[in-house]
């Protein structure tokens, strides 16, 4: 009998290797070929592991994983990890716009943007993308010390690394109050259709009236047939459709803020990746982790220690996890997107790379910059392009998502025209789930409801986009009183987790302890 552990198995790694070689311009045709002829499976299109278990290749799939990851890639100036040389392609861009008499956000515009049609992004395979090849360890001595913040740079919003600019009122409390509440709504709505194509999305909600989106999928009233074609969720179906929502179930998406909740409280805001490392060991069950961040806790108990963690053997790299850990290094820096952006980069370099940081950074900026309670939707995406590269790909992907939903009046379309362009990429890939939220960001302005249902009804990583557009909805929103009860009153005030310390608690809760770490000096 084989366990199969999946997202870890190095014969279940290979073809995602390959995959991800393929997205950043690496040549592996050689070890495709090898692959091939030794019977190996190309990537698992949604599961963590392969129909067929094959552990005769493990030894083989080992030795392809370490010859991949010796492949040079030409195409890393647009795309590195280390931070100094994220910053410094932020700025340059930065300044490149200022000259273009674009400042970010100024007019309610976001960058790069003047009403015309977006150029392409580059998918999979394309000559124009880029990759970062793994980062060499910290110099001797530094490894657990923070990055020292780059003078001088700051985000659109004014705000000073490390000043936070956090208010000690009710109004910041109450903002963070409806975050919670927005990342849990919006994660409960995309949690049954998770892993579902966008035809079966589509197909689902029409069969109950429920298209275009505006409340919680049902089983009630949907052709069993058509159920028998597109199953929900199976982990989810039981705790979120509508007829049997009790308080917010379990779910990674939620996890990982308590965890870096947890990880303040603890280590303060000067933490280490290392300190994100030990609170993991700690605190997380490794049977909740999943794609990077299960590779990344195996390289742990394997002695591999960061940054190295995040490219050993790690073929989801440049996959949303680290984005879905960044909401609260943002909610905690009100008006101070870099310093947002460079504590989500010290939790994400755990686990990611290149466009897999970028996400995290550029939600952090995107939260922290819609946390002061003064900027519109508009403004808060533009503070959290202007923290990352401005040619990677997931930058690239972001601007198309944001100019097609400026353009195009009708959101089906705008979904359907990421999915052209994007459809190459994993369902779990950083790049397509960045462009898709910021679509369903502008395309809503600002309004919750059509925010979290625009994100959920575009496919992909659902619960995670729900998630993060509820997260920023919320912010804009400024008070939960403001949500619809629709989407509130289910949650029931109550929160199920595995990070023990938090099972249980009320989201007014999680915003006070929030507040608390928000101003704290």
């Amino acid at each position: 009998m084989n366990l199969r552990l999946t997202w870890v198995q190095p014969e279940d790694l290979v073809g995602h290797e390959l995959r991800q070689a393929g997205e950043d311009g690496r040549d592996a045709r050689e070890v495709a070929a090898r692959w091939q002829r030794a019977g190996g499976l190309p990537a698992p299109p949604t599961a963590g592991a392969s129909p067929t278990p094959r552990p005769d290749l493990r030894p083989l799939a080992e030795h392809l994983l370490d010859s991949l990851a010796a492949l040079p890639s030409p195409l890393s100036p647009h795309e590195p990890t280390g931070l100094p040389g994220i910053r410094a392609l932020a700025l340059r861009g930065a300044a490149r716009t200022a000259a273009d008499g674009r400042p970010p956000g100024q007019d309610g515009r976001p960058p790069g943007q003047d009403g015309r049609a977006p150029a392409p992004v580059p998918g999979p395979g394309s000559p124009h993308a880029a990759h970062q090849s793994p980062p060499p360890p910290p110099p001797p001595g530094t490894r657990d010390r923070p990055p020292r913040e780059t003078p001088g740079f700051r985000g659109p919003a004014g705000g000073a690394p490390g000043s936070g600019g956090a208010e000690t009122d009710t109004a910041l409390r109450d903002r963070l109050h409806a975050a919670w509440l927005g990342r849990a709504a919006g994660c409960l709505l995309g949690k049954p259709v998770e892993k579902l194509p966008l035809p079966a999305i589509r197909a689902l909600a029409r069969a109950t009236g429920n298209w275009p989106l505006s409340d919680w999928f049902t089983a009630r009233g949907v052709p069993p047939e058509l159920l028998a074609a597109h199953p929900w969720n199976r982990r989810s179906a039981t705790t979120s459709l509508a007829e049997n929502i009790d308080g917010m179930p379990e779910d990674d998406d939620l996890n990982y803020p308590l965890l870096n909740l947890l990880l303040l409280q603890r280590y303060g805001r000067d933490f280490t990746t290392v300190d994100v490392a030990r609170l993991w060991l700690d605190e997380l069950p490794a049977g909740r982790t999943f794609t990077a961040e299960r590779v990344a806790y195996r390289n742990l108990l394997d002695g591999v220690e960061p940054p190295l963690t995040a490219v050993h053997r790690n073929p989801f790299r440049e996959w949303i996890g680290a984005q879905i850990r960044a909401d609260v290094h943002g909610w905690t820096h009100p008006g101070d997107p870099v310093g947002a952006a460079g504590q989500a980069y010290r939790d994400a370099v755990l686990t990611h790379t290149a466009n897999g940081v970028y996400g995290a950074m550029f939600v952090a900026a995107t939260l922290a910059t819609a946390a002061t309670g003064t900027a519109d939707v508009h403004r808060a995406l533009a503070g959290g392009l202007a923290v990352i590269p401005p040619r990677s790909r997931l930058a690239r992907a972001v601007r198309s998502g944001i100019g097609h939903a400026r353009d195009t009046a009708d959101f089906d379309t705008v979904v359907d025209r990421l999915h052209a362009e994007l459809g190459g990429y994993h369902w779990v890939h950083a790049v397509p789930n960045a462009a898709l939220l910021a679509a369903a960001l502008t395309h809503a302005d600002g309004d919750f409801s059509r925010s979290v249902c625009a994100a959920v009804s575009g496919g992909w990583d659902t619960d995670s986009n729900g998630a993060t557009a509820g997260s920023v909805a919320g912010l804009l929103a400024g008070h939960p009183d403001r949500l619809p009860e629709r989407w509130t009153s289910p949650l029931k005030n109550r929160l199920a987790t595995s990070v023990a310390p938090f099972d249980g608690i009320g989201f007014d809760s999680l915003a006070e302890l929030t507040h608390l770490e928000a101003v704290r000096p």
